[in-house]
């Protein structure tokens, strides 16, 4: 064992618990059976398997297509068991036409990123899948979903969705779902007019305008009502006239011949009404999906519109902004970004919550906030961190207020929240190719002395880390220059270089604002851009992605005898990787946690430094720098005896207001 010494108090006036200087309390000696020394390497090397957020995009696409599209539409499966990968049956077949056409409009913005062929391949199912939902119903009705009649699930799918009437066509050995709404037409048109424009492929355009002439003429030929088989219509759209005008924008110009007209006619008789249904929707965030399909609707309505009507769509959709603008929403952000151009604070943000989604669970546990976040009557007082927001097929039409939701952990979302802002992100150049990210976790912020990552690919020609401290400013050939907002160019610290990831010191003293980070050395010098912030808190992780147990440890100094010290562990790994420790609080001892991260020392004081476990505030003792690694923070919390028993539950840590990503931990 070695003896190491951590700072729980240290003797300094900025650092001190009461903001003045503490000459009584020095460092307490703690004996660990943890070698730090080991551990802060460690936890570099953990920093080094992180995703970047492409690689993440292209998974979500492959699983989707591995287990969300069984009957060419979206449909999200349900396991056996929370912790199983077994498919028990699949559900939200009710939402499988809006979650189609988002899927497809993901794809098409992918594609026209890279040109991959597999995203020209997906393009082509989901097109072919929301095709399917105008054939099965013999009228050219949309379908909410269909499923073969000799499904194994179908008897399930047809139980969950009875109420919206279940229809057979036994030709096609098909059963669809009807009831269609509103809210199922809009998101298939917004992937069909998004995907004829991103899409240059004359196969691709073809079936678009012969599927928008069927999905709009069903429409027109119906008086604007939604008609089901025996006669009745499920929804009008003559309560929406900004929903009218958008399927035929996108009818119009993926099909000029047949709708042209339609539209100028429409758009004399409707554009002065676009602002009425937009009013109502502000008045409350009631309903919160109502949200989203306003934003894709003007994304479409819009960006198509060359006449006068352009400045009555546009004052309509800012009412929209201004109520929405602060609700911290990577697809609203996103939209806004189409529509309005560049906002270096709303980009920003937009990245920011793009690769705090990515600390998400992929299934639908529950999730309660109540004692996590303040709240104000029913709901939180401001937005919820993105990772701490309850589970939704599509987070981004769930309320950012919402304080919990969420299942038993056996059903999981398609990502279609995440690849759909990303891709969209690529291509409006919010989100570049060579990303910039903190260490620990996804975080699109760095901040000045914190470690952090640049992924991308032909970064370095070889893989070498640094095992020296501090860290040298050459490594593997490679040398990366860090030129701040103010034009001040400093060399960074590596500390490990490879061909798709570059581990580095943010040099101290660089300025807030957007920094150039350029690498050479390589086979061709690489330039990307990134933000640079006073405070970006990070949370290292055992799994090196910043999720699950933190990289951390434990010590209880024994209350009669405070040489008596105990190093406890909080994780345990095996070759299927880490899990909580459990952690047993006792009377006659105290106990501290002390995480490490980075991005966290230049917090204004220490009482803007917060942390919660189970919901539970409990003390911070000491966010700082950890002394014996450049750009290594550390962060050390008492652990109250009320915790006792509690279980396995997040530690929400907030550094000036901004929250790091979530870390679990298991108190018995």
């Amino acid at each position: 064992m070695r003896w190491v010494t951590i700072l729980l108090r240290p003797a300094s006036k900025d650092w001190s618990c009461d903001g003045e200087p503490d000459h009584m309390t020095s460092a307490v000696t703690l004996r660990k059976s943890l070698n730090l020394a080991a551990m802060a390497f460690g936890l570099l090397a953990l920093s080094s398997p992180a995703r970047a957020t492409e690689a993440d995009a292209l998974a979500i696409s492959a699983n989707i297509q591995a287990l969300h599209n069984p009957y060419g539409t979206i449909l999200d499966p349900i396991f056996t068991a929370s912790n199983s990968t077994q498919i028990a049956g699949y559900t939200r077949c009710g939402d499988s036409a809006i979650w189609t056409g988002h899927y497809l409009a993901a794809e098409a913005f992918r594609y026209n990123v890279t040109q991959s062929a597999d995203a020209l391949s997906n393009v082509n199912k989901a097109i072919a899948g929301i095709k399917s939902l105008l054939d099965v119903t013999g009228t050219n009705l949309l379908a909410r979903c269909l499923v073969p009649l000799n499904s194994p699930y179908a008897a399930g799918i047809q139980s969950e969705e009875a109420a919206n009437g279940i229809y057979t066509n036994s030709s096609a050995g098909y059963f669809w779902v009807g009831n269609t709404s509103r809210d199922q037409y809009m998101g298939v048109i917004f992937g069909l007019g998004v995907a004829y424009d991103m899409v240059n492929d004359a196969g691709v355009q073809s079936s678009i305008s012969e599927i928008a002439g069927r999905l709009v003429g069903f429409l027109t030929g119906h008086d604007w009502s939604v008609v089901m088989p025996d006669g009745s219509a499920s929804t009008t759209f003559l309560i929406r006239p900004d929903e009218i005008l958008t399927l035929l924008q996108v009818g119009r110009h993926v099909n000029p011949s047949q709708f042209s007209t339609t539209y100028d006619i429409q758009r004399i008789l409707l554009a002065a009404a676009v602002l009425a249904p937009i009013a109502v929707d502000v008045a409350s965030d009631d309903s919160y999906f109502k949200f989203n399909l306003d934003y894709i609707s003007f994304y479409n309505l819009i960006r198509l519109e060359s006449s006068s009507a352009s400045s009555i769509y546009k004052a309509a959709y800012e009412v929209l902004r201004n109520d929405t603008a602060g609700h911290e929403n990577a697809f609203f952000d996103i939209i806004d970004r189409g529509l309005n151009g560049a906002n270096a604070a709303r980009d920003a943000e937009t990245a920011a919550l793009l690769n705090e989604w990515l600390q998400r669970p992929t299934r639908d546990v529950s999730v309660n906030d109540q004692g996590v976040v303040p709240v104000c009557g029913s709901q939180a007082c401001q937005p919820i961190p993105v990772a701490l927001r309850p589970p939704d097929e599509f987070l981004w039409e769930e309320s950012p207020f919402q304080l919990s939701g969420g299942g038993s952990g056996i059903i999981e979302g398609a990502g279609i929240d995440y690849i759909l802002p990303y891709w969209m992100a690529r291509y409006y150049g919010v989100v570049l190719p060579i990303a910039v990210q903190s260490a620990a976790a996804p975080n699109a912020a760095v901040t000045p002395a914190s470690i952090a990552a640049i992924f991308g690919s032909n970064l370095a020609t070889a893989t070498e880390p640094a095992n020296v401290q501090p860290p040298p400013q050459s490594l593997g050939g490679i040398t990366l220059t860090v030129t701040d907002s103010s034009g001040t160019a400093r060399v960074a610290p590596l500390m490990y270089v490879s061909p798709s990831q570059i581990n580095f010191v943010v040099p101290e003293g660089t300025a807030a604002g957007t920094a150039t980070f350029t690498i050479t050395g390589g086979a061709a010098a690489i330039t990307t851009t990134g933000p640079v912030q006073e405070v970006a808190p990070t949370l290292f992780s055992m799994s090196g992605d910043g999720k699950g147990v933190p990289a951390a440890s434990a010590i209880q100094i024994q209350s009669a005898n405070p040489q008596v010290q105990t190093s406890v562990p909080v994780f345990q790994c095996a070759a299927s990787g880490c899990v909580a420790a459990p952690v047993s609080l006792t009377a006659s001892a105290s106990t501290y946690l002390v995480l490490f991260g980075t991005g966290i020392r230049n917090r204004s004081s220490l009482s803007n430094v917060t942390a919660t476990i189970h919901g539970v505030s409990v003390p911070v003792l000491y966010a700082g720098p950890q002394p014996s690694f450049e750009g290594l923070d550390q962060v050390n919390l008492g652990l109250p005896l009320s915790l006792s028993g509690s279980g396995a539950g997040n530690i929400v840590l907030t550094v000036d207001g901004q929250t790091a990503n979530v870390v679990t931990i298991d108190i018995q």
